[in-house]
């Protein structure tokens, strides 16, 4: 088995998850079989209690972890299925060993950071290994070379690789060359001292991958490769991608990276066929058709906290050659503004999940607009509560309807806590999370989108549809089109008559794949499509 370690030097969010993600596509394409775990060094078990301000999206696994962001990536670019075993946080490690303490597993040693802490981050490395047979185990180390929290890792995987021998093992470390607009010109001092930094603890890169917003010449390749002690070929150039970040693969590929790896690892394997992987990107830069869809959230101003959906109603937008432009929309901006001098020219409206009372009302007034107004539709968890909620109000007339969570006196709680959570008093990884089966009915719109009856789909929420509101709800028009198996939970509902309207209390953004669009983005971007331009998409 092979080993590939991805650090990062200089500044974060330099994209080492998405190098890591690419050259897992890369590498996949040549035949070989891989899978991609995240290290992160806070202390944090997982990021399921940090808010979208501080972490960004919470990625769910089939298992039910809550993981980092970046685990979205690697199964949006790759084949591989993820579980907890991807996904490690110094928090998991020193609960790990001190658990291990408490139990006297450690004889009356004293436990110290090498070896029982760094001895703890090989294992997980040997156990990922292990449960996935894979042929290459990419691993990604969070944060910035040279934290005082990340040191542990760096001397785990120092370690690790004295172990399996220098022929099993790549050090691959993701910098930054600035562009300095003043002296127009890149400087190469930061990388050199990031690799200078990352040799002191004594771990020396085969291939540094140079992040930049203006082409390498031959010249900095050439100081770069003498400075940093890596042959010329291993200066890899990542510039900042112009359309998508679906291009990274490729230009990954055009730097012969993936060819590198494998002269490094030994590796024989045919070249890498990207073929699928370019007509997504023609269909990025050139698609046949556009539509504008708006997004309505409260995180609305990070980037990262919606990542997934975004990146999902992209892959709607693939499916059918369609270019898609994505409108962001405050919540609060609508309770003040009301909705249709707001949302007026879009194709479609999408309220993804979230919790906390502030925007609801503004969701509220969106989901009622699209409603009445015959504007497509798509409600990702709490978006299939706020149409519960806005249904009831002006279809049922029934006056304060609300969600337990946002108002605990609300005399119609047409939302409320599961029966399993009510005793449940730790918030972290206490939700209901992960894989679920969900019964469709036969011939509703959820059934006709994913063309079958049974699926499955990944939630996480601890709020559901009440019970005693569904024979009211469903009396008024509203069909409750997907149940657990047992007809307990309510999962998807729709609103017949109109275009589409769609709401599912689970999150199929973390199914979606630019190869594989999951089937409600790819309808909900073709019934914006019609509705935008009054004509389907051919």
């Amino acid at each position: 088995m092979k080993y590939i370690f991805v650090t990062g030097g200089v500044v974060s969010s330099l994209g080492k998850g998405l190098t890591a993600a690419s050259l897992g596509t890369l590498l996949e394409k040549r035949g070989l079989s891989i899978t991609i775990q995240k290290f992160d060094p806070y202390l944090n078990v997982d990021p399921g209690t940090m808010s979208p301000y501080q972490h960004g999206e919470v990625y769910v696994l089939d298992d039910g972890a809550e993981t980092d962001l970046d685990l979205g990536h690697y199964e949006r670019f790759t084949n591989v299925k993820l579980t907890r075993l991807n996904n490690l946080t110094s928090g998991q490690v020193y609960q790990t060993v001190l658990d291990k303490e408490r139990n006297g597993d450690y004889l009356g040693k004293t436990v110290q950071v090498i070896p029982h802490i760094t001895d703890e981050i090989q294992n997980r490395i040997t156990q990922l290994a292990e449960h996935s047979k894979a042929d290459i185990v990419i691993t990604e180390l969070g944060g910035t070379t040279g934290d005082i929290e990340g040191l542990p890792f760096l001397e785990a995987i120092r370690e690790f690789a004295l172990e399996v021998g220098p022929t099993n093992v790549l050090f691959m470390h993701v910098t930054y060359v600035p562009f300095i607009k003043a002296a127009g010109e890149l400087k190469t001092k930061p990388t050199q001292q990031s690799v200078a930094k990352l040799r002191e603890i004594g771990i020396a890169p085969h291939i540094l991958i140079c992040r930049c917003e203006k082409p390498l010449d031959a010249e900095l390749r050439q100081k770069i490769s003498l400075f940093c002690n890596v042959p010329r070929e291993a200066v890899i150039e990542e510039m900042d991608v112009e359309h998508s970040i679906y291009e990274v693969p490729l230009m990954l590929q055009r730097e012969r990276l993936d060819e590198l790896v494998c002269r490094y690892l030994h590796l024989e394997t045919p070249p890498a066929d990207m073929t699928e992987w370019q007509d997504i990107i023609r269909k990025l830069i050139a698609p046949r058709h556009r539509v504008r869809v708006g997004v309505v959230g409260k995180y609305i101003e990070l980037q990262d906290a919606y990542k997934s959906v975004y990146e999902s109603v992209i892959h709607g937008g693939i499916a059918n050659d369609c270019g898609v432009e994505i409108v962001k929309f405050d919540a609060e901006q609508i309770e003040q503004l009301g909705a249709e001098k707001v949302l007026g020219g879009l194709g479609g409206i999408l309220i993804p999940g979230g919790f906390g009372e502030r925007g609801v009302e503004g969701k509220i007034l969106a989901a009622q607009y699209a409603r009445e107004k015959g504007v497509p539709y798509l409600g990702l968890c709490l978006g299939m509560q706020i149409a519960t909620i806005e249904f009831a109000r002006n279809v049922l007339k029934l006056d304060k309807a609300h969600s337990t969570e946002f108002d605990p006196e609300s005399p119609h709680p047409v939302i409320a806590l599961q029966e399993g959570q009510k005793k449940v008093s730790k918030k972290g990884g206490t939700m209901r999370l992960g894989l679920q089966a969900c019964q469709l009915k036969e011939g509703s719109l959820a059934n006709q989108l994913y063309g079958s009856l049974l699926i499955h789909e990944r939630h996480r929420h601890r709020y559901e549809l009440n019970n005693c509101y569904r024979e009211q709800l469903e009396g008024k028009g509203l069909v409750i089109s997907g149940t657990t198996p047992d007809g307990t939970l309510a999962e998807v509902v729709e609103v017949p008559g109109h275009p589409f309207y769609i709401a599912c209390q689970y999150h199929p953004e973390f199914q979606s794949k630019p190869i594989r669009p999951h089937p409600l983005f790819k309808g909900f971007i073709a019934a914006a499509h019609v509705y935008m331009h009054q004509k389907p998409i051919s």
